[in-house]
């Protein structure tokens, strides 16, 4: 008899400012979310650093985190991710010891190696001190020896966070990211929501190269895809507009807040935008219960990832609400085996 597996599911929030509303607004509907999908049943609940980007409200992600932690009970709340080449591996260790500290066993940290910004912003995150030398798997393994237990005559320690053994995921987009999760014993993240055209190769990629480490055993995967459920298929495509245009605003290098949805989506974009937003955002599910249950199933078995995480940029909190709804619904059917 053949033994099936849930595989849980979880949330990434980018904490977005829809058109008209305040940072404070999308921090309340964030909580909102959190709280709502932990009674859901969603195993973790991620932000994502960015930065100078008016629609997104989650750059400071690790104090956002500990608002978050305090309004719920279990749900394991995590970055998704930090990008740690804007930041010191020391300060992040003491931030992440912090959050361990006072919500224990609840904490991910997620790393990320791409900025989450544009140039300018970067110079002013001080990004360009260290010029273009790639020190991301040194500033990982640095990142690591803070959260392991203290070692004698240590000269630098995390506190807190030193011994904490903080879960450490590397989150991308491309081959390296996968590389280097093999190399380490990490489990990984692929982007697929946002950047999915590696998503198969950097999967083999993991799984092929993968080192057991004291962290990790064997490979573990997680997939990102964006879902936007409704309790019908055009009701949900409606609801999707407002990420495309989000995307189609992007590259067009005017980013802004989340905008409202429309009726008529073809009538904003050219046809090379319409190319390379579809292409963006083709790992997307967008529909009813009965349409958003078979495009997880097919995702699962295409990728036959250890856990899925669903993004979901919509403009109205109730209709976000209901669509993560909508996809706790559906989460007993997303088995493996």
């Amino acid at each position: 008899m053949t033994e099936h597996t849930a595989v849980p599911l979880s949330v990434l929030d980018l904490s977005p400012i829809p058109q008209g509303a305040k940072a404070r607004d999308a921090f309340h509907c964030s909580l909102d979310l959190a709280q709502h999908a932990e009674r859901w049943g969603y195993q973790r609940y991620w932000l994502a650093e960015h930065h100078n980007m008016t629609g997104i409200d989650s750059a400071a992600t690790s104090v956002l985190l500990g608002y978050l932690a305090a309004g719920t009970q279990s749900i394991r709340l995590g970055s998704g991710g930090v990008m740690l080449p804007n930041h010191a591996p020391l300060v992040i260790a003491e931030q992440f010891g912090t959050l361990e500290s006072l919500y224990p066993g609840r904490i991910d940290l997620g790393l990320g190696r791409a900025p989450g910004t544009d140039q300018r912003t970067m110079m002013a995150l001080r990004r360009h001190l260290s010029g273009d030398v790639d020190t991301f798997p040194r500033d990982v393994q640095e990142l690591q020896n803070y959260f392991c237990d203290a070692q004698p005559g240590q000269p630098v320690q995390a506190v807190p966070g030193q011994g904490l053994h903080v879960p450490l995921w590397l989150l991308g987009s491309s081959l390296y990211s996968a590389q280097l999760a093999a190399q380490l014993g990490l489990p990984f993240a692929f982007a697929s929501h946002f950047a999915p055209d590696m998503l198969f190769q950097a999967l083999q990629l993991y799984r092929e190269n993968f080192k057991p480490s004291k962290q990790l055993a064997q490979p573990h995967a997680m997939v990102c895809v964006n879902v936007i459920a409704a309790d019908s298929d055009r009701d949900a495509r409606f609801l999707f507009s407002s990420m495309q245009q989000q995307f189609i605003n992007l590259r067009r290098g005017s980013p802004g807040p989340l905008p409202p949805p429309v009726d008529n989506i073809h009538a904003l974009w050219t046809a090379g935008e319409q190319y390379g937003v579809e292409q963006a955002l083709r790992m997307s599910i967008v529909g009813d219960e009965k349409t958003v249950r078979h495009g997880l199933q097919t995702l699962l078995r295409e990728t036959d990832a250890d856990e899925i995480m669903v993004n979901g940029q919509i403009f109205d909190h109730q209709a976000r609400l209901r669509s993560f709804e909508i996809v706790a619904g559906v989460k007993g059917d997303i088995v493996k085996g």
